[in-house]
């Protein structure tokens, strides 16, 4: 093999094949990582647990992505590796070790939508549901901000971040 560099990658598979993915990119020795949560599921005569990525449709794998791209993306269910200008976009190794690190804690985690301080959101939930307007963050509190530009004026209230989406 040429440049053995190894970095991690995140791979975009179809809707609910992370696992399948994962055991194929195993069977092709291609070390991957596919953080799971356990939830608390209802059937209809129990409750069962059950393991779901944490985050749907990602699977990473830790590869030296120009001897292993073609071996990664003929794998069935496979969309494509995240990349940036046509090229693999390999993340920080410091981003995976701290979501392992998480994973195998034994702390009580879950997923988290990403929202950066200015982002325009909605909110999705609760009596606001609907309304649109800026996501601020304020001493690890989110405010939720409506303006009025013609009079320069807003108003912030406290919301959970789970509770708001970001406006495309």
């Amino acid at each position: 093999m040429s440049n053995l560099k190894f970095r991690w990658y995140a791979v975009f598979t179809r809707s609910r094949h992370e696992k399948v993915v994962a055991e194929k990119l195993w069977q092709r020795k291609i070390e991957c990582f596919l953080p799971l949560r356990e939830v608390l599921s209802k059937w209809k005569d129990r409750y069962k647990k059950v393991q779901f990525p944490l985050f749907p449709g990602y699977v990473f794998v830790h590869v030296p992505i120009k001897d292993r791209r073609l071996d990664i993306l003929t794998v069935n269910s496979v969309s494509r590796i995240i990349s940036f200008n046509g090229e693999p976009a390999p993340i920080e190794e410091a981003q995976i070790e701290s979501v392992k690190r998480l994973i195998f804690s034994a702390l009580p985690f879950d997923p988290y939508p990403f929202l950066a301080e200015g982002d325009s959101v909605e909110i999705i939930r609760g009596p606001l549901r609907g309304l649109q307007g800026i996501l601020l963050e304020k001493k690890g509190i989110h405010k939720f901000i409506l303006s009025i530009d013609l009079i320069q004026q807003a108003v912030a209230c406290e919301v959970d971040a789970c509770d708001v989406e970001k406006v495309p």
